[in-house]
């Protein structure tokens, strides 16, 4: 007798044949052939995007039932299904790869069939008894692919979003309060990667709070495009076997139903056609981590050391920096941040080549935009937040090498420029590069100001 579980099975068939299901699956037959047709990356959609199908089909039930396209106890079943779903149940039944059939076909129709037959057992029936509800008939009265998915895949990308955009709130006043408590703190500018004229430590944190803030105004704005939703193009955007009045009662439900101002496309034919607002999304975390691949670049360079780098300050150690050598601590958290934005860089240029890919009535390629929009938005959510907290809140300054740097840097000389005019202030700077000397040194020896007039110009005020 064999040790192994033995496995039920019950048939389904559809308009290329019979298949074999699981007996306790609640997915159907076109479930089980993108399961068979697609094994690639072993990942599905996040549970995000699947909720976001979800909401769509619960408030289309709400509206066939008030039309009269569906019967109210079929149309209540579903509604109940989808607030089992909604409340976390089946998860494991979302089972579909993200790389899938075209216009994501195979992932919507994964939903239509769980939520199907959920709805036939709190009927009384079998899984797969689609007389009492069917997938397409019941649970897809007025809707195609083409429009609930890209429906779906903007309400998911603005509900994740919200928390990468609190996120990098936090992180722009975690830079906002480092810029005031370094506000004193005078240090060497740099340009070229070069010495420059000195800068306040909280001048320069100043202006990564800043970039940060307007980076998330930036997602902000994009996410505005993403509220326009062409739900009710069934179709091709014709509205297709949808019922009068069906439009603004679907939007008043999403509205209800996600919390969010989604407002009818006004022309559903650009709404399927065009992906647009999604590369003007992914445009903006992409400009989000153009900036935090450069601010973090700006604080490994500033920790670099300990003792042969510029140590101007020191980032919070959380882990051993070398598997050989002792005692090094490396900045981790920055290269951790730098790792994520190139990756959703990378997002970005799938999500254009996948936009541009779409032909007349529809884009096939919205499986691609949609995986990769929501991973970037999770990756940059995780990582905007440990940055924040295991290493910008933690930062302290070295106030000693910071000044140090500030008086022995050749840019000084600069604020000399409007007294003794450019080409002498470049002899100053000729002799200290060649003697060693700082430019304080020469200007006093050779009287070119009076200690009184280099100690009030040469002030940390004054310089910056």
């Amino acid at each position: 007798m064999s040790d192994k579980q033995t496995i039920s099975f019950r048939k389904e068939k559809d308009y290329l044949g019979e298949m074999k299901i699981p007996a306790n699956a609640y997915y159907g037959v076109q479930t089980a052939r993108a399961i068979e047709n697609f094994p690639i990356s072993d990942s599905t959609s996040q549970p995000i995007f699947t909720t976001a199908i979800v909401y769509v089909k619960k408030a289309a039930a709400m509206v066939n039932s008030e039309t009269g396209r569906l019967d109210r106890k079929i149309g209540e079943a579903i509604t109940e299904a989808c607030d089992r779903i909604l409340k976390g149940e089946f998860q494991e039944q979302f089972c579909v790869d993200v790389y899938q059939a075209g216009a994501g076909t195979s992932h919507h129709m994964n939903v239509n069939e769980v939520i199907a037959n959920i709805a036939i057992e709190m009927l009384g029936g079998e899984k797969g008894d689609y007389s009492l509800v069917h997938p397409n008939d019941h649970v897809n009265c007025g809707q195609s692919t083409n429009d609930v998915y890209p429906t779906a895949m903007r309400i998911a990308a603005l509900l994740s979003s919200r928390k990468l955009i609190a996120n990098v709130s936090d992180l722009t006043d975690s830079f906002d309060l480092k810029a005031k408590a370094f506000d004193t703190i005078v240090k060497s500018g740099r340009t070229h990667l070069q010495d420059a004229v000195p800068i306040r430590l909280g001048q320069e944190f100043s202006g990564y709070k800043e970039s940060l803030r307007k980076a998330n105004m930036g997602i902000e704005k994009a996410g505005e495009s993403l509220k326009e939703s062409g739900i009710g193009g069934s179709a091709a955007g014709t509205g297709i076997n949808t019922p009068p009045g069906y439009i603004p009662k679907m939007i008043e439900y999403l509205r209800e139903i996600t919390g969010l101002d989604i407002v009818a496309s006004k022309n559903r034919f650009e709404a399927m056609q065009s992906n647009r607002p999604f590369v003007e999304f992914s445009g903006a975390l992409r400009a989000l981590s153009v900036e935090l691949i450069r601010i973090a670049n700006d604080l490994r360079l500033m920790n670099s050391g300990p003792n042969t780098g510029l140590a101007e300050i020191n980032l919070p150690a959380v882990q051993p920096g070398s598997s050989i050598m002792p005692g090094k601590v490396n900045p981790v958290i920055p290269e951790m941040l730098t790792m994520v934005c190139f990756s959703v860089i990378g997002n970005d240029t799938s999500i254009m080549l996948a936009a541009q890919a779409g032909q007349f009535e529809l884009n096939v390629m919205m499986p691609l935009i949609q995986h990769k929009i929501l991973d970037s938005i999770l990756i940059l959510t995780n990582a905007v937040k440990v940055f924040d907290e295991k290493c910008v809140r933690g930062i302290t300054v070295n106030k000693e090498k910071c000044e140090d740097y500030a008086v022995k840097s050749l840019g000084i000389v600069t604020i000399l420029n409007p007294i003794i005019g450019y080409a002498n202030a470049a002899e100053v700077v000729k002799e200290s590069m060649k003697t060693g000397r700082s430019v304080k040194e020469i200007i006093l020896e050779k009287k070119i100001l009076t200690k009184a007039q280099v100690d009030t110009l040469l002030s940390p005020k004054s310089m910056t």
